[in-house]
């Protein structure tokens, strides 16, 4: 990912040196190969390059167009041959200047066509128009800030909280939802600072400033096969797609292997393309993570039957010796726009082997059926009334479950109305230690993922779907950027084409009676080691946040004595701690609100060492008086801990 920063001073001003080599210093360690700057009235760029993909010869960014139009175009174009021989442009045009050609024929149309990973921006002086715009996924980071005489953007959060002179407040909002799952993807933890949505563009004029949705998902497209062959010959078609897309990189890929499906089948596709197309990638290596001290986490006799295919063995890393509580969740719940620590074995690979892009599991179990429950099913079938076919399924589904049909039926009859406290799973509930009005205040944040489904519109699945997506929209917006060494994360299963696919096939084919991930496991049986696509679901690591709590027990005690988290009212101090004493002594406690709450704590620590709390807001206003060297830690919360790659898929 690379980086970029930009100011537009309304009143036509530039920004003085100082200030712009301040900018330059911050973004220095996310890009590493190139730095460019651009001025024009008013507007300021600063770009630093980070090139991960076999593009045609470079162009400088920001790339101004013949028109005076200026673009920056951050991420991969997967559609860029059949867009540049649309547009008319020269077999060597690279993405900048298709993704340029492409505003100048379409206008903000054109976001729509861009296939990919990707951060647009683009100044139009002949409209005094700027627009910030991002891919359907949105895992790449935009942030900007804007008051009346100024707007500023920038891919890292530091630069809009450390130089700004005006004061940013905490957003509780926020705080709430990575106390939950993850907080809204449009949010940062300060009030103030925006993140342009997934799917989305922020157009900004002068005084005026607005935020649109550019596509969704086409709920009225249906893809109906009249055999099970074709579903799984358009499965194998359009995941190869996905996998390949994610190949075209500029030095080798490094691709996270677990003993699960998801990573399995990345690996296994990746190798059949490379025997049958060329690939512009040099070569896929993996690297594979394993504990002894985990009786229930044995991943090492499948990734070694993955190996065993390839005939090449990759990278094994023990984590058995780290430390649950010092290692947090792992790159995805770090928040954006600060750097990310990984493993330090991780890291070391990474730096020797000269990659650039990491291929992640991420979004395979959310999007192929890794949830064996009948009710998007069931209600589908409820909402067209097919009452035969209603009642066959509910039989089917009650002898698999051995609970009576009547529940299952109530069940889903109950998504159509609104969510209680009562219908929400033990595991999405608030964690018992916040404080009461914290959750009342922000129960929206809290209860994010828990939507009614509606009897009218797209159909409950594919409701489903986009409540899916969603959660992995906030995941990936709350990663942190890794600069030591940098590289970027990618993700097949999460390809646009790839899910518009899953998303118009009917539910029945992604989950069956007894066969969780049905269609997944058919299409790449003759692909992946029947070991790992037969293997039961993989058990959740247990005990090494107890190993943690026990050795940690005194320093966590005193520090549930002392929360500044329940100073400004977030938390129970007397309530986390007797969530230590009961993880201490065996008992389950949620695993990840516990990591949370550390994590939140320990950035409000930091904030509050360096003078910056206010009551429960934060007052920056000496921040940007301050070196940003002598602040590495208090900008957003998760950025102290260490990446655990356990979490690996």
């Amino acid at each position: 990912m690379s980086a970029q920063f930009g100011r537009w001073n309304f009143s036509g001003i530039s920004a003085s040196p100082e200030f712009l080599g301040k900018v330059r210093t911050l973004l220095a360690p996310y890009g590493t190969d190139a730095e460019s700057c651009y001025s024009g009235k008013g507007i300021d760029w600063v770009w630093r390059a980070f090139y991960t993909t076999k593009d045609p010869p470079r162009v400088t960014q920001p790339h101004v167009l013949q028109s005076g139009v200026v673009v920056i175009y951050d991420g991969r174009l997967d559609n860029h041959e059949e867009l540049r021989s649309g547009l008319g442009l020269p077999v060597d045009a690279n993405a900048a200047t298709i993704a340029g050609a492409a505003y100048e024929r379409w206008g903000t149309d054109c976001l729509r066509r861009l296939v990919g990973d990707w951060a647009f921006s683009i100044w139009d002086p002949r409209e005094k128009l700027l627009v910030l715009a991002k891919d359907f996924l949105g895992s790449r980071h935009l942030f900007y800030s804007i008051d009346q005489e100024k707007l500023t953007w920038s891919t890292v959060l530091d630069t809009l909280v450390l130089l700004e002179e005006q004061a940013f407040r905490l957003s509780e909002e926020y705080i709430a939802g990575w106390l939950s799952s993850f907080p809204a993807p449009h949010l940062s933890p300060y009030i103030g600072i925006h993140a342009v949505p997934p799917n989305s563009f922020v157009s900004v004029r002068r005084g005026q400033h607005t935020v649109q949705q550019y596509r969704e998902f086409d709920c009225g497209k249906r893809i109906f096969y009249r055999n099970d062959r074709d579903y799984e010959e358009h499965f194998r078609s359009v995941f190869a797609c996905a996998v390949r897309r994610r190949l075209q990189s500029n030095s080798p890929v490094l691709a996270e292997l677990s003993g699960g499906m998801d990573s399995a089948s990345i690996v296994c596709m990746a190798d059949r393309i490379a025997l049958r197309d060329s690939v512009a990638a040099p070569r896929v290596d993996t690297v594979s993570y394993f504990s002894n001290s985990e009786p229930h986490w044995n991943e090492q006799p499948y990734f070694e039957k993955v190996e065993g295919q390839r005939g090449r063995i990759g990278t094994h890393i023990d984590v058995s010796s780290e430390m649950f509580l010092m290692s947090g969740e792992g790159h995805l719940l770090l928040a954006p726009g600060r750097a990310s620590s990984v493993n330090p074995q991780l890291a070391d690979l990474i730096r020797s082997g000269g990659y650039r892009v990491v291929l992640s599991g991420v979004g395979g179990d959310e999007m192929t059926g890794g949830i064996p429950t009948p009710l998007p099913e069931l209600q589908d079938l409820l909402v067209t009334f097919q009452p035969r076919m209603l009642i066959r399924k509910l039989n089917a589904w009650a002898s698999i479950q051995r609970r009576p049909w009547p529940l299952l039926l109530a069940e889903a009859v109950g998504a159509f109305s609104s969510p209680t406290i009562a219908r929400i799973p033990p595991h999405l509930r608030p964690c018992g230690w916040l404080q009461p009005q914290f959750v009342k205040r922000n129960s929206s944040a809290i209860h994010n993922n828990e939507r009614r489904r509606t009897l009218l519109g797209p159909l409950p699945s594919f409701q489903e779907n986009l409540v899916a997506l969603d959660a992995l929209r906030r995941q990936l917006a709350s990663t942190g950027l890794p600069t030591d060494p940098p590289f970027e994360r990618w993700y097949p299963f999460l390809d646009r084409t790839f899910l518009e696919f899953i998303f118009a096939i009917p539910r029945e084919q992604l989950v069956r009676p007894g066969q969780r991930r049905s269609l997944m496991r058919r299409a790449l049986a003759d692909i992946v080691p029947g070991e790992v696509l037969n293997r039961r679901r993989k058990g959740f690591v247990g005990r090494s946040m107890l190993m943690a709590v026990s050795a940690q027990y005194p320093s966590l005690i005193k520090l549930s004595a002392e929360m500044v988290s329940g100073e400004l009212g977030f938390v129970s101090p007397e309530a986390f701690r007797s969530a230590i004493e009961r993880v201490r002594l065996g008992q389950e406690a949620p695993s990840v609100g516990f990591m949370r709450t550390l994590g939140i704590e320990s950035w409000l620590r930091g904030l509050k060492a360096h003078g910056v709390l206010n009551g429960w807001l934060a007052d920056f206003s000496h921040l940007s008086r301050m070196k940003s060297e002598e602040v590495p830690s208090i900008v957003s919360p998760g950025s102290e801990h260490l990446e655990s790659s356990c979490g690996s898929k």
